[in-house]
């Protein structure tokens, strides 16, 4: 691709992220500049394939589609083509394409996210908190995964893109939670029917007013493990360049929040959907500042916690 055909890409990439993430869009001006347009790159796919799968444009207004496998067909062409080095004349996935080959990332991890786009279009749900944590891991840890790659490093550096999938799972585990009411509207639920069982929660019945106390303590559930998994994150900072470590943790702050608020909120969580403010933002990527520059003294090296599920290699 030529230079001014790269740049076209990474403008509408730009502009996706923009539009589509606030936070992350945030919390990439921290990154060096061939990094931040590779992570813009990088979310373009991701927000694409999620859109497309969804029914939903830059994340928003999600419906149940009548053709899901025909959009996870869609989905996978083009991702091959871009990966094959194709021109696809979709922008992101020629985005895809750019940032394959320019920082060589594993196909795997591609092919592991749309794995989870097909949990999603054949109906399925967790049965068990394992079920949970591996969609976790298919629709968020593979891009936590990825991005590490991106913000160089090593594909085979295995314990820190450990880390990297922590943090993709915490962030998803805030999301679940905070989108509970949400996903129950487009017939999705993504709470583990073993919990709902523990709780005594009929299967399908969990938004109803009667069960919302019990549901309260689900989302403290998905909150506590979501900080497990985002405290194990941080861990992977030391090995990252200055400006990528504290983009990291600024972003671990700021979802870190979303699932404090959820969890704060109590039977309240749901009646509208939880954020940060732009000021929050601010805050977290000040607090990350200091976190970055003592990052080896705060986060020095330690053994992975043995009972945070692990991802497939």
């Amino acid at each position: 691709m030529s230079p001014s055909g790269r740049a076209l890409v990474v403008a509408a990439a730009q502009d996706s992220i923009a539009r589509g993430s606030r936070s992350f869009a945030m919390a990439s001006q921290i990154f060096d500049p061939a990094t931040r347009e590779r992570a813009w790159l990088l979310y373009a796919w991701c927000r694409a394939c999620d859109d497309l799968a969804d029914g939903q444009e830059l994340g928003h207004d999600a419906r149940p589609v009548a053709d899901p496998a025909e959009r996870l067909a869609r989905i996978r062409d083009l991702t091959g083509k871009a990966l094959a080095g194709e021109a696809t004349g979709d922008a992101a996935f020629d985005a895809l394409g750019i940032v394959a080959r320019e920082v060589d990332l594993p196909h795997r991890f591609v092919h592991d996210l749309i794995e989870g786009f097909a949990l999603d279009a054949k109906g399925w749900f967790p049965r068990s908190e394992d079920d949970l944590l591996r969609y976790c891991y298919h629709v968020a840890g593979t891009v936590g995964c990825m991005m590490a790659v991106v913000m160089g490093v090593d594909p085979a550096d295995e314990a820190t893109l450990d880390r990297a999938c922590d943090l993709g799972i915490a962030f998803q585990l805030a999301n679940i939670a905070r989108d509970i009411e949400a996903d129950d509207r487009i017939g999705r639920c993504y709470l583990p029917v073993d919990w709902l069982v523990e709780m005594d929660i009929p299967p399908g019945q969990h938004m109803k007013p009667p069960f919302r106390s019990r549901l309260v303590v689900i989302a403290k559930w998905l909150g506590e493990m979501a900080e497990a998994y985002g405290a194990s994150a941080r861990r992977g900072a030391p090995a990252l360049r200055f400006r990528s470590a504290w983009a990291v943790l600024a972003a671990a702050g700021i979802y870190g929040g979303i699932a404090r608020e959820v969890t704060a909120r109590g039977a309240h969580a749901w009646d509208h959907r939880a954020a940060t403010s732009n000021w929050q933002k601010l805050g977290w990527l000040a607090r990350a500042l200091p976190q970055t520059a003592l990052r080896a003294t705060l986060y020095p090296p330690a053994p992975r916690p043995a009972g945070l599920w692990t991802r497939p290699r």
